[in-house]
């Protein structure tokens, strides 16, 4: 999986609101706190607001926030919200994807991959980050050595 500077700049955007426990998060304070640039920001907090993550007002007293709490929100709705869905192969769902012959079965292949991105990003919550409380299947999962090897 390929993890966009989009999808990465969206999730450190709400995990900023949401350590702040609703405090409203001006975007300049939320670009500044995260070293993301500002004018990325800005599109980015659009992407969200029209995913319902984050509300927003103007003013001396507005900002950012989000739309519910934190321990509703998980990695994958921030993903899908400013990337659409979390596998895809050439611009299709895994399911809607056909091969003939001796590919036929790499479909399946591809919904694997789906379905095991999904076991993880839709398990963990903004909340599990913020407060440093992880789910198991992520300790497991990086528990083993070879979650850490290159290759």
């Amino acid at each position: 999986m390929h993890i966009t500077a989009k999808a990465d700049y969206a999730v450190r955007t709400l995990l900023e609101l949401a350590a702040s426990h609703g405090a409203p998060g001006k975007a300049e304070a939320l670009a500044s706190a995260q070293n993301i640039p500002h004018k990325f920001l800005e599109s980015v907090l659009s992407d969200l607001r029209r995913a319902d993550l984050v509300r927003s007002r103007r003013g001396p007293d507005g900002g950012y926030w989000l739309a519910r709490p934190s321990a509703e929100i998980s990695i994958a709705d921030v993903v899908r919200a400013v990337e659409g869905p979390l596998a895809s192969v050439r611009g299709q769902r895994p399911e809607d994807v056909d091969y003939p012959g001796p590919a036929q079965p790499l479909r399946l292949v591809w919904l694997a991959v789906r379905a095991n991105m999904r076991a993880v990003l839709e398990e963990v919550t903004l909340a599990d980050i913020v407060d440093e409380h992880l789910p198991s299947v992520i300790m497991d999962l990086t528990a083993d050595p070879a979650a850490w090897a290159r290759r």
